[in-house]
Formats: C-alpha cells, structure tokens, sequence
C-alpha cells in the first residue's frame, strides 16, 4: 500500500467510526424517552423525589396514602433511561443498593415485569401499580404522570 493509500484507509475509517457512533447514540436516544405511568384511577400528583423513594423501598405509599406497587422492566434501554433520568443511579449503583438492602432485610426490589406491554397490562389491572414504559408505548388504559 502506498502512503497516500493507508492515510486515505485511515480517514476512511475514522470517518465510519464516528458515523458509527452517532447513529448508537441517536438509536439509544431514540428508545430511551421513558414516561412513568399509574393506574387511571390514581389522582396522586407525583414528582421525581416522590418517585425515587417509592422505587427505592423508601416508602410503600402514594403522597394521598393508598399503596404503592412499583414495577421495573428487565435490563434495556427504558430501565437505563429511568434510573439516570428519575432514580439519578446507574445501573451498578442500583443493584448494589438492593444487595445492600436484601442483605440488611430492608425494602425488597420492585417487582420485574419482560417490557413495555407487559408493564402496561400489570399497571392497567392493579390500581396501586406504578411503572414507566417507552413514551410512545404509553396509551389511555393508563395515566402518564411524568414525561
């Protein structure tokens, strides 16, 4: 290869790699706007501290008193999204609090539902049920209370 070749090869290739890496960060963007969702019959005003502490295991009740059921989707982008963005922990973070708290007999982990739709039916059907699912999966069997 001559060097006007292998200079033009690299350009090339760093070229690629950030039009890589733009279009992973666009896609992860893209799918990771999560909005959290109640029951429809819960008329509670949430805020992301009022949140935090009812996925945490700080509390098991809504600011109005009725019962809080939290419900986390398995690994993916939705479940990153919400713990950066609400919870303000990465993964590692949270799991080593809920090691901390199964270890110490605190707060249990919320319940883990497979994604979108099954976070959904469960919140839809529980009347103390709260989740976050992909904003565009949210529909009118549930009531969004924070984008």
């Amino acid at each position: 290869m001559t060097q006007h070749q292998t200079h033009s090869t690299r350009r090339h290739t760093t070229a690629l790699a950030a039009a890589s890496l733009c279009l992973s960060l666009l896609a992860s963007a893209a799918q990771a706007d999560t909005v959290v969702i109640v029951h429809p019959s819960n008329a509670t005003a949430l805020d992301d501290e009022q949140i935090s502490k009812i996925f945490l295991g700080q509390t098991k009740t809504f600011a109005g008193g009725g019962e809080a059921i939290p419900v986390d989707q398995k690994d993916g982008a939705a479940r990153e999204d919400f713990g950066n963005k609400v919870l303000k922990k990465n993964q590692s973070q949270l799991k080593a609090l809920w090691a901390r708290q199964i270890f110490t007999g605190g707060a249990k982990p919320p319940k883990e539902l497979g994604g979108d739709d099954e976070v959904l039916k469960f919140v839809a059907s529980t009347p103390g049920a709260i989740g976050y699912v992909e904003a565009g999966k949210a529909n009118s069997s549930v009531k969004v209370v924070k984008r």
